[in-house]
């Protein structure tokens, strides 16, 4: 590794500032698990590192039953998974945050960071694109806020421009009688990466689905929402019939590539299968609420 400056500002401005003085050469982070291997093996260059986690608008986690969820990018994901209200009204995106490494990671990473690493095998990518999530973005041209499904453009690159920063997801209030689940494949029990991910919401009206969203992960080179198999259920029973239909659209919009941890094939097989047993338990989950 060559010399890096490391820099901790404690207010969104310093760290403004700072970015955008250093521009392509300076990068935030929050817990690094992604970003200190990336350094070590040469994928990434820096001379700029510029700690956010000092910052408080970035420690945010509040919920208000109209406006939804406030969730900062810095917030980290054991505060996530240990949180009554996030198990209460996102369990899915709760389930999520839990599969992200270790608990010693945990304590590290961060949803923010998650989606700024910009892996189209994110966990808590799909599952903030199911429940509608929007990124708010600040940086030396003021703010703008980007849906979660547009973030990620490439592998490993996202639309964040030089001197900018994430600073918090904003998540709807769910709707009456709504929930959310994530499930992913991975080849071993724990401590993976996703071979597939699949996040869902369902909101009900009775027996009936009155809406839907499926975000997708490891299917394709960015993150996917999957609108035609959602679509499709509005209005449905989420029966035997509904579920496969859906199962088999999410599979026809899948775009993945054979590597050393799942083929083409396989991965369109188990979209499918993961469609269908997620969006299972999300309506399962809603029709408690």
């Amino acid at each position: 590794m060559h010399a890096i400056n490391y820099e901790a500002p404690s207010t969104l401005d310093q760290a403004v500032s700072i970015l955008k003085t250093h521009g392509e050469n300076a990068r935030p982070f929050c817990g690094g698990t992604d970003l200190l291997i990336q350094l070590r093996a040469g994928v990434r260059r820096t001379s700029h590192l510029v700690d956010i986690k000092k910052i408080k608008e970035l420690q945010t986690l509040s919920f208000d039953a109209k406006k939804g969820l406030r969730l900062g990018a810095a917030v980290p994901c054991i505060d996530i998974s240990e949180s009554d209200v996030m198990r209460q009204h996102y369990p899915g995106l709760t389930e999520a945050a839990h599969l992200i490494g270790s608990l010693q990671i945990q304590n590290r990473a961060s949803v923010g960071g998650n989606l700024c690493n910009g892996s189209p095998a994110a966990d808590t990518t799909p599952a903030l694109i199911a429940l509608g999530a929007r990124a708010r973005v600040v940086g030396p041209s003021g703010e703008r806020e980007v849906p979660v499904e547009d973030f990620v453009v490439s592998p490993g690159r996202t639309v964040l421009k030089p001197g900018e920063l994430l600073v918090e997801l904003l998540i709807p209030a769910p709707a009456p009688h709504s929930s959310d689940a994530y499930l992913r494949f991975i080849p071993r029990n724990e401590m993976d990466i996703a071979v597939v991910g699949v996040g869902a919401s369902v909101t009900l009206d009775g027996d009936k689905v009155k809406a839907a969203r499926i975000g997708l992960g490891a299917v394709a080179a960015t993150p996917l929402l999957e609108t035609k198999a959602a679509d499709g259920l509005i209005g449905k029973k989420l029966d035997d019939a509904s579920l496969e239909a859906a199962g088999r659209l999410v599979s026809e919009a899948c775009k993945p590539i054979d590597d050393m941890r799942g083929t083409i094939e396989f991965r369109l097989h188990v979209a499918g299968v993961l469609t269908r047993r997620a969006l299972t338990i999300a309506a399962e989950r809603a029709k408690k609420i």
